[in-house]
């Protein structure tokens, strides 16, 4: 059927600025150098770690010394300066491939590829037990392929470790970039609900936009450069104090505390790291009031559990309570409340795709909505067949994708309603919750061996391309973009992203050695983790765990009370998204940031108002780009010295 055009008022405003040929070239080129300077921050040198945070900082690095060089440009030479939406395109793709390239992603993949062909012996018995159940297409086995990786002073330029590599490459490959375009075609059909219909605020957007904007008067701030003054200031003198120990340090970063907390049950506390980052402070004050109350308010619920447990003896149960399942729950809660927030609009999809609703108004989204849903069901096809040929039983690849793609879901949610600064979500993906509410001696071996490669994209979820996509389209509408060119522009991100970051993975590895980078040695930690797990579950496999499940269901049912409390108070300050996080690693680091943004933005908006916190943002903004840029500077620094260089986060 023809489609009906619009009426004139209905019709898109046009595009000022797009996504050009240029922007994508500049993107596609800087991807590698980018994913180079990742792995060698967070693998090699372990301290920067960009991709641990919603907002990665050397994304922001990039942009600013894009927009330095078009200052000179419009000086010099007008007519090649760049738009907003060419400097959002090589952003938003910056960003693609700095994921892809992460802490939570391939990183993890590559050591997983090879760890059990070095490290299989006569007293853990893997030769017999894993070997066989490992698909040879998906590992690399070659003897001295695998020794000169992890022992370094090698090459993967080498012929003979560039074939022992090629073929399982290209699988995984193949696969990461079915998995990311799923998920980029599922947030083409949740676009317009969340952006225009929702009306969410997308907070981790305002940053880039607002550097990038024509004429800002964010440059012209005295307070933006103030805020980045003082965030240079901490930063190059804490930089010195490395490199020269007798400079007195600036104290923001007091680490564990306790210690302190030595009598019964205070001492069940756990890890309580008390660190002042300006550049978390400054992030917290994009953030809506009650986000910020939630983080550092449930940070200590989930430390008084811990208390309460050992002041009632509950502390001798296995991981009471059940912290990472409780988390879980909530994301799960998360995900079906999107899921009924969008239920007319999924519905409308559905009759769509058969033909029985032709008035959708798809005409200006990335690619229609038909492509879209055929984009998404092609990409789940390909996914379910992966799985199965690797060895999963068809009902475990349904649950795991299920689970999966829910906690994606609920993640870009958060993400473009709320903007957390993290969601890290430790250890609690599909592949260790379906063994824990199954029980690993209920479960085929070569199950058990699958989950445990696919534990690479599933340790943790700080940092996978899914928000970065939604939050692309939305940075596209406010600037006035090509959606569909942006939509390829993160096509091409992808799959470049993709074989970039297997390079900057192999390139360092077989120069430095896996065993032997760091310290500490990552990429053993990471091969290390699902294969000890996976020796566990073959060798002393637990019962159904029925706890797990209850755990879960207790964070579930608080999310949606809290969720249902929303709507009936809308003055209540706890917020569920607040709830979900607040248990991670990152919160952990986070969380006296977060309540110092919260103090600071209550005093302003209570007895300033609006005014005076519009007024003061852009001294934050100012803290927030002085730290991405000094401390930027400070890796590269410590890169060409060789030396260990400051770290302003974590």
């Amino acid at each position: 059927m023809r489609r009906v055009p619009l009426m004139p008022m209905e019709q898109p405003a046009k595009y000022k600025h797009g996504v050009t040929w240029r922007a994508i070239i500049i993107g596609l080129l800087l991807i590698p150098i980018n994913s180079y300077w990742v792995f060698l921050v967070e693998i090699v040198r372990y301290a920067g770690h960009p991709t641990t945070i919603s907002l990665f900082y050397n994304a922001i690095f990039n942009l600013f010394i894009l927009i330095g060089i078009n200052r000179l440009l419009a000086r010099w030479a007008p007519k090649w300066t760049f738009s907003q939406g060419e400097l959002l395109t090589v952003y938003i793709m910056i960003n693609i491939s700095s994921a892809l390239v992460g802490h939570d992603f391939i990183q993890v993949l590559v050591p997983i590829m090879t760890y059990p062909f070095k490290y299989a012996s006569p007293e853990n018995q893997w030769r017999d037990l894993v070997f066989s159940d490992i698909p040879k297409w998906l590992s690399v086995r070659d003897t001295d392929a695998v020794n000169a990786f992890y022992h370094g002073a090698s090459s993967i330029y080498d012929a003979h470790n560039f074939r022992a590599w090629l073929r399982p490459v290209l699988w995984w490959s193949g696969f990461t970039i079915t998995l990311v375009m799923t998920l980029l075609f599922i947030n083409v059909l949740l676009r317009k609900q969340w952006t225009e219909r929702e009306k969410l605020t997308y907070p981790l957007v305002h940053l880039p936009l607002d550097m990038t904007a024509e004429n800002s008067p964010l440059w012209r701030s005295r307070l933006l450069w103030l805020g980045f003054a003082l965030a240079a200031v901490i930063d190059i003198n804490n930089g010195l104090h490395m490199l020269y120990p007798s400079i007195p340090a600036v104290p923001i970063k007091l680490e564990d505390q306790s210690s302190f907390f030595t009598a019964r049950p205070w001492n069940n506390i756990g890890w309580l790291p008390v660190d002042f980052y300006p550049f978390g402070i400054g992030l917290g004050m994009l953030l809506p009031l009650d986000l910020l109350f939630s983080c550092w308010f449930f940070f200590w619920v989930w430390k008084a559990q811990l208390i309460i447990s050992a002041q009632y003896g509950w502390n001798a149960i296995p991981s009471f309570p059940f912290i990472y399942e409780q988390a879980f729950g909530a994301y799960m809660g998360i995900c079906l409340f999107a899921f009924l927030m969008s239920r007319a609009h999924l519905w409308n999809l559905a009759r769509h795709f058969f033909r029985r609703r032709p008035d959708i108004g798809d005409e200006n989204e990335p690619i229609s909505y038909r492509a879209a849903m055929w984009g998404t069901l092609a990409g789940l096809v390909f996914l379910f067949c992966f799985a199965c040929k690797a060895g999963l039983s068809p009902w475990v690849v349904v649950v795991f994708f299920a689970v999966f793609f829910a906690l994606m879901l609920a993640i870009t949610r958060m993400r473009a309603e709320l903007g957390p600064p993290a969601h890290d979500l430790h250890m609690s993906g599909p592949d260790r919750m379906i063994t824990s509410v199954v029980g690993p001696g209920n479960m085929a071996r070569s199950d058990l061996t699958v989950l445990s490669m696919f534990y690479w994209f599933n340790r943790a979820y700080r940092c996978h391309p899914t928000p970065f996509q939604l939050e692309g389209f939305k940075m596209g509408e406010r600037a006035r973009m090509s959606y569909s060119r942006l939509f390829w522009a993160m096509t091409l991100a992808t799959v470049i992203g993709t074989f970039a970051a297997f390079w900057a993975n192999l390139h360092h590895l077989y120069i430095q050695g896996g065993a032997v980078v760091g310290p500490p040695a990552v990429p053993l930690i990471f091969g290390m983790e699902p294969y000890n797990r996976l020796d566990g579950w073959i060798k002393a496999p637990l019962p159904p765990d029925y706890r797990v499940l209850a755990a879960s269901g207790v964070g579930f049912t608080i999310t949606i009370v809290l969720n249902s409390l929303r709507m009936r108070l809308p003055w209540l300050p706890l917020h569920p998204v607040g709830y979900a996080v607040s248990s991670s690693w990152s919160m952990h680091r986070l969380w006296i940031s977060m309540f110092i943004a919260w103090l600071i933005k209550l005093l302003l908006l209570r007895y300033g108002g609006l005014r005076a916190y519009r007024n003061a943002l852009p001294f934050f903004l100012g803290i927030i780009i002085g730290e991405c840029i000094i401390g930027g500077l400070w890796t590269m620094v410590g890169g060409l010295l060789g030396v260990p260089t400051y770290a302003f986060w974590p």
